[in-house]
């Protein structure tokens, strides 16, 4: 069996829908900066890495030194939320000064901002679309099954359990965008800020690394790094699978109206305040796709406008649980990951026994 796209003809155009409901959510003033809010994260942010720095002093050579580097692992992907949104132009007025902020706080983070604005930006345009959404190209991963089908060796076997592979598999994946980053800044010709984010990269390793190695045995330092890589992974996977992994895959050729092809590919996640800092707001993907600079305080009042929208005028609108949508990307990935299994392998054998 081969898997199918959606294209032109499963999604009926929906005329004037985007400027519809964007005229309704200007006249709301849902589009204005919340400067308040990104106060009050940024100290929060930095009360909560001035905590984990002075546990890790006070800590000294003892393995609950480990608790910190968890709490390292929540503190930079909370940060890494909060430069996505002023990649986003969401924090500050102008645009210069959220692009020069979304640089520096990605950086901080360990990912360059170049590799994942190049990438992000070519995501929103294109959500879940084949040749066109760097999101679900192949990386270990295979999120369509004609990548499946093309696995080898060590990977297919990978590929034939993904789902359940995936959120081990993104303990790795920390290390992972630093690597691809550091790739991108060393092999693209044309960078802009390229040393900074360098420097920012390299001197945020430093800062986190040295005083850990110096200050703690060798064996604990390597711990302390693992798990602070391992729940920044962990903690961005969660952040970001939901949004799309196992909503309809766009062909190629499609060409679709911005409104259905933002909503028809994005799921939100329900759960209130709570799920929203969480999520870094990421929970209300289908208001973020169709707005992307609206601020975070403002997405659930969006949300009531968009669906009602989508249910006055019969348009699919998905939200479900965190934890049910990760049951559906499990779902989803093992769906495709059949598609590395032997197609001579009988499925009752393999799961009754051989006789």
């Amino acid at each position: 069996m081969r898997q199918t796209y959606a294209g032109n003809a499963d999604f009926p155009p929906m005329a004037k829908a985007y400027q519809n409901v964007s005229q309704v959510v200007r006249e709301m003033g849902l589009l204005q900066r919340t400067k308040w809010f990104y106060a009050l994260v940024a100290a929060g942010i930095v009360v909560a890495l001035g905590g984990a720095i002075t546990g890790f002093i006070l800590l000294g050579d003892s393995w609950f030194q480990l608790l910190i580097a968890a709490a390292l692992g929540i503190i930079f992907t909370q940060i890494g939320f909060l430069g996505h949104e002023a990649a986003h132009r969401q924090v500050l007025t102008s645009g210069p000064a959220n692009f020069r902020l979304a640089r520096i706080l990605i950086g901080l983070v360990g990912m360059s901002y170049s590799w994942w604005d190049n990438k992000h930006t070519k995501h929103h345009g294109n959500p879940n679309q084949v040749g066109k959404d760097p999101d679900i190209a192949v990386d270990t991963i295979s999120f369509l099954e004609e990548d499946a089908a093309k696995s080898r060796g060590f990977i297919r076997l990978i590929t034939r359990k993904q789902g359940w592979l995936f959120f081990p598999l993104l303990t790795l994946l920390g290390l992972n965008l630093h690597l691809q980053g550091l790739k991108y800044l060393f092999t693209k010709k044309k960078v802009k800020g390229r040393w900074l984010e360098i420097g920012l990269i390299v001197g945020r390793l430093a800062a986190v690394l040295v005083p850990v190695f110096i200050m703690l045995p060798l064996g604990m330092a390597f711990a302390f790094a693992g798990i602070q890589f391992a729940v920044f992974g962990v903690y961005m996977g969660i952040a970001f699978a939901p949004n799309h992994k196992g909503m309809p895959i766009i062909e190629a050729g499609a060409r679709l109206d911005f409104f259905t092809k933002q909503v028809r590919t994005s799921r939100n996640i329900s759960g209130g305040w709570w799920v929203t800092t969480f999520l870094g707001g990421l929970n209300y993907q289908v208001e973020h796709h169709l707005f992307p600079s609206m601020p975070r305080p403002h997405l659930a009042k969006a949300r009531e406008i968009v669906r009602d929208y989508c249910l006055s005028n019969d348009v699919p609108y998905t939200e479900t649980t965190i934890l049910r949508s990760y049951a559906i990307v499990v779902e989803y990935l093992n769906r495709v990951g059949l598609a590395a299994s032997d197609p001579f392998d009988c499925p009752a054998v393999a799961q009754f026994g051989r006789p």
